[in-house]
């Protein structure tokens, strides 16, 4: 069990024990009964909006480094397009001049 539903467990069965053992009447112990009620829906309600809270921010944030993520991506793909590119225009122009150069007559000394 994890540490808050330890405590939780423990503040429960303390507040049964302590109603079958308090000297009070019925509708004391009803209304007691009620109010604690009202205490624990409260409390609930806090930790849920507390991890909501925290679940909202760790979302953006975790959404914020994927998209710097992306975007890094993006650009490293552009490099290396630019990169590919700039290689295949020289490969060609070596091409180009190779071939030209074998069309020329041989030159005899």
């Amino acid at each position: 069990m994890s540490k808050s539903n330890n405590v939780l467990f423990a503040a429960v069965t303390g507040f049964v024990a302590g109603l079958l053992l308090a000297p009070k009447s019925g509708a004391e112990t009803r209304e007691d009964i009620k109010e604690k009620s009202r205490e624990a829906k409260a409390l609930m309600d806090e930790k849920t909006t507390e991890t909501m809270d925290v679940l909202k921010t760790g979302a953006s944030r975790a959404e914020k480094e994927v998209n710097g993520m992306v975007e890094s991506a993006k650009q490293s793909a552009r490099n290396v397009t630019g990169e590919v590119n700039s290689l295949a225009r020289e490969a060609r122009d070596r091409g180009n001049r190779v071939s030209q150069e074998a069309k020329q007559p041989i030159k005899k000394d």
